[in-house]
């Protein structure tokens, strides 16, 4: 690799699109070592920002300017290949003389990326024309990631790829040397990769240092001084900062986040979700049975014609407020189990049993077409014009707004909208049908950050039951409240410890590289070395985790009894003498629950260590 500084060089770039100006006269660069992350709504101009670093489209004006010398490799949204090529003829393309097999056979580098990415399953002399979209994506990819180059340009990556693809990219991307800019809305992806973000809006580009969590907070203090048009973004920002905060243990170990500006910004934030408020409003929605599947067996037929046991004599009783997220490897049912659940897919015995009460909403992956020739807010109305969601009204104009439509894009007709905006208004349409029962099947796709959050923050207070099946890790960690996985033995299997456990465990099996945990491994000169030490043993581990839970569930206790005394205080009125008695119990409270927050990060850091 050639050894160079700045790779990539832009000076007042303007690029437009009809009357639109996607870049507006900006500056910036890429240097050798850099992890961008470039965020930004749909249409905003990220793969246009993308392509004119790649020199995949000119500029209108200003210069762009490359290193002499510096390689560039670039995966675009698009998979097209050849006609007739074999997954070797993609993937190895860039070993092409005559002792290229013997090269790449022995670079353990390449072997790396085979089979993290899953084409040794696929086979290297199948024809790319047989493979599915994904697959082809995963070879396409590939074809990138074998090249020693000194710029990686990858626009949505991780798209097509399940839960243990997305860490084991991650971890690679981390551990490449050379200048990366990805173009991404996988949240957690992009906090473990970025070390830059650049935020793409309105023509400009906005850069902060760090990933996801690291944007969130710079947004949510440059929203705080915006003007009080910005109100309803500055509170999703907000909210989402304060689940950064609140949310699953591996984020508040981040030491780096403890600190008076974040404690400033996330005060009288509500809690994100009020479980067992929404639970008890479902339960008066729903009746005591919502879906049963007793001890049903089903089976599938995979590509080749094999027939394989998908479930073996299952039992899974789902009740009023469950909120599940469903993980596995692409291919081992996840889809077909929702369909089971559904009554759309034959079971070989047993029974699924749907409750009386019970109303389903549905999102499959094949979005099922919407009319074209009626605007969107009338595709809305036509399904109702006022819903109740968590006990409030919402009108049809105001969720259109909280899924990212704005009141002219409301008289825009569906014909003409993107593929991500397609998904939005139907799965907006779905939510306007007050469903008690949501069954999702990757919501998240084609959905940007803004996007997401506003989808995830309706989630949040969303009462009812909720199936999720997405590979978005974050999206799973945020809505669901517990998660369950397909290990291919024929059984559903109950996660306590969520996507880590579900890692730990195939990685355990020796299904994947022990990488592949979701623990990315920081730049060598990120951080100084830690000191090596003995490993812990599978006994000391189990007692450190049960002492993790025993921790979690006093720090519940205490969060519970917190906002026992708010709500109090808030019923005090004009009895001051009671509402200072309140105000010393929440301080002790809160006093006592900062020593067993640093308990627990002591535990937690031993158990990664």
């Amino acid at each position: 690799m050639a050894r160079v500084s700045n790779l990539i060089n832009l000076e007042a770039v303007t690029v437009r699109q009809g009357h639109r100006t996607l870049l507006d006269g900006i500056s910036l660069g890429v240097q050798a070592g850099d992890r961008i992350g470039v965020l930004g709504l749909n249409g905003s101009g990220k793969t246009t920002l993308l392509q004119v670093l790649s020199g995949l489209r000119p500029a209108d004006s200003g210069r762009v300017a490359t290193s002499r010398n510096a390689s560039i490799a670039v995966v675009t949204q698009r998979s097209d290949v050849a006609p007739g090529s074999t997954v070797r003829d993609i993937a190895l393309a860039s070993f092409d003389d005559d002792a290229g097999e013997h090269i790449w056979a022995s670079d353990s580098a390449v072997r790396d990326v085979l089979d993290g990415l899953g084409l040794g399953g696929i086979g290297l002399d199948t024809v790319v024309d047989s493979l599915s979209g994904g697959e082809r994506r995963r070879v396409v990819l590939a074809a990138a990631l074998v090249t020693d180059s000194d710029v990686l340009i990858l626009d949505e990556p991780t798209n097509h790829l399940d839960i243990e693809g997305v860490a084991w990219l991650a971890d690679h991307l981390v551990a490449r040397r050379g200048g990366l800019v990805v173009v991404t809305h996988d949240r957690w992806f992009l906090d473990a990769v970025a070390t830059l973000t650049w935020e793409v809006v309105d023509g400009d580009v906005h850069i902060r240092e760090g990933g996801y969590s690291d944007w969130v907070f710079a947004r949510a203090e440059r929203l705080r001084l915006s003007d009080a048009a910005e109100e309803r973004r500055k509170n999703l920002a907000r909210k989402e900062l304060a689940w950064l905060r609140r949310g699953p243990p591996a984020r508040t170990s981040k030491p780096r986040y403890r600190i008076e500006a974040a404690e400033v910004l996330i005060a009288d934030v509500p809690e994100v979700r009020n479980t067992v408020e929404l639970t008890a409003f479902a339960r008066r929605r729903l009746g005591k049975d919502v879906l049963d599947a007793e001890n049903v067996t089903a089976s599938v037929t995979t590509a080749t014609g094999a027939v394989r046991t998908l479930l073996d004599d299952v039992t899974w009783r789902i009740g009023p407020g469950d909120r599940y997220g469903i993980v596995g490897v692409n291919g081992s049912g996840k889809s077909t189990l929702l369909k089971v659940l559904l009554g759309q897919y034959p079971i070989t015995s047993g029974t699924v049993k749907t409750g009386q009460t019970v109303r389903i909403g549905y999102l499959s992956q094949e979005i099922t077409e919407l009319p074209g020739d009626i605007r969107l807010l009338e595709a809305v109305t036509e399904v109702a014009r006022v819903v109740n969601l968590g006990g409030k009204d919402q009108t049809a104009g105001q969720l259109c707004e909280r899924f990212g439509f704005t009141n002219e894009q409301q008289w825009t007709r569906v014909g003409e909208l993107s593929g991500g905006e397609r998904r939005r208004l139907q799965m907006l349409r779905i939510l306007m049908d007050e469903p008690n029962v949501l069954v999702l099947d990757e919501p998240t796709n084609d959905l940007d950050t803004d996007t997401l959050q506003a989808l995830e923050d309706l989630l949040d207070s969303w009462p009812g039951t909720m199936i999720v099946v997405s590979h978005d890790r974050y999206l799973v960690e945020r809505v669901c409240d517990r998660v369950v996985a397909l290990f291919g033995d024929g059984k559903i299997s109950e996660l306590v410890g969520g996507v880590e456990e579900y890692l730990r465990r195939r990685a355990a099996a020796g299904d994947v590289d022990v990488r592949a945990m979701g623990q990315t491994t920081p730049a060598p000169d990120a951080v100084e070395a830690a000191p090596s030490g003995p490993s812990l043993d599978p006994a000391a581990k189990r007692l450190l985790r049960k002492e993790m839970q025993r921790i979690e569930k006093k720090i519940e206790s205490l969060d519970r009894k917190e906002r026992d005394l708010n709500s109090q205080l808030e019923q005090v009125g004009t009895d001051f003498a009671r509402a200072a008695e309140l105000g010393e119990q929440i301080l002790a409270v809160r006093a006592e629950k900062e020593p067993v927050e640093h308990e627990w990060m002591a535990v937690a850091e031993q158990l990664e260590s």
